[in-house]
């Protein structure tokens, strides 16, 4: 027998507040607790949809591990708690996962309804092939770690998927462009927002425009290796990460190797040196 109450992650608009199901609406209603990344923001959607009065408990990225805590003793007490964020599916670059997985970890019934994220109307929006794509949330914040992140995509046959902030743009896009090479990729920004803008393009174009300044919620879609530069492994299938590590182990220097590898495999030299810096 499942111990306590109930737990449902419940995904809200990401704009237009008509973008909620009637599934959603009865749960809230239901909850005896709902748990939200800023109650003033929720309070909005909230009394738009006349959800009754109840207790508005904040759980954000600097108190989720003690909110967790406290709200997995009232899911024991058999309390039904909803959790939801400022926009989207809790979870996924936002708060709700480590509640989600505690609470399952100790048996607590729970549930996740479908509904509103950014991932994948931009992914569409962008024109770019949807399968496969890969998803990575915010790219990270210091340097080093995104560089050698967006270097590990280079040769990545996948679509590629980014949150991104408006502020880190133009700086987190040039970086993709001297990594990957000027690849096709699409800025979708203020989804289902009445400013709902796709900004389609190679990476170079991209970049430029957004020098202009840009405003609001966006989602970055880049387009993964191309077939010609997959052609350009060997017949032996060694990756060009592998040919990389053996000419440093032979001596050979980071820029000697950048160069010969970026005119034989059709690599970026970028890509191929913080590859190199990131196992020296």
């Amino acid at each position: 027998m499942r111990p306590g109450g109930r737990l449902t992650i419940v995904p809200t608009p990401i704009g237009n507040l008509e973008d909620i199901t009637l599934r959603a609406l009865r749960v809230l209603r239901e909850a005896d607790i709902i748990a939200c990344e800023d109650t003033r923001t929720s309070s909005v959607l909230l009394r738009r949809y006349n959800i009754p009065r109840k207790p508005l408990v904040a759980l954000h990225l600097h108190n989720e591990k003690e909110q967790t805590e406290r709200l997995l003793a009232e899911l024991r007490d058999g309390k039904k708690i909803a959790v939801i964020s400022d926009a989207g599916t809790p979870g996924v670059s936002d708060p709700g996962y480590l509640l989600l997985r505690d609470a399952s970890g100790v048996g607590i019934e729970t549930d996740v309804l479908p509904g509103p994220s950014a991932l994948l109307p931009a992914l569409l929006l962008s024109g770019l092939p949807p399968e496969p794509f890969l998803f990575y949330g915010f790219p990270p914040e210091k340097p080093g770690a995104r560089k050698k992140l967006f270097a590990s995509i280079a040769i990545q046959p996948c679509t590629t998927v980014f949150y991104i902030a408006p502020h880190k743009a133009e700086r987190q896009v040039s970086e993709l462009r001297e990594l990957l090479g000027d690849r096709q990729a699409a800025i979708v920004r203020e989804i289902s927002k009445i400013y709902q803008e796709v900004i389609r393009g190679s990476l170079s174009e991209i970049a430029a425009r957004l020098e202009k300044g840009v405003k609001g919620e966006m989602v970055l879609v880049v387009a993964g290796c191309s077939d010609a530069e997959m052609s350009e492994e060997p017949e032996g299938g060694e990756t060009w990460q592998e040919e990389a590590k053996k000419l440093l182990s032979e001596g050979f220097s980071v820029k000697t190797i950048a160069l010969e590898i970026s005119e034989r495999r059709n690599v970026p030299k970028n890509a191929v040196k913080e590859f190199l810096l990131s196992i020296k």
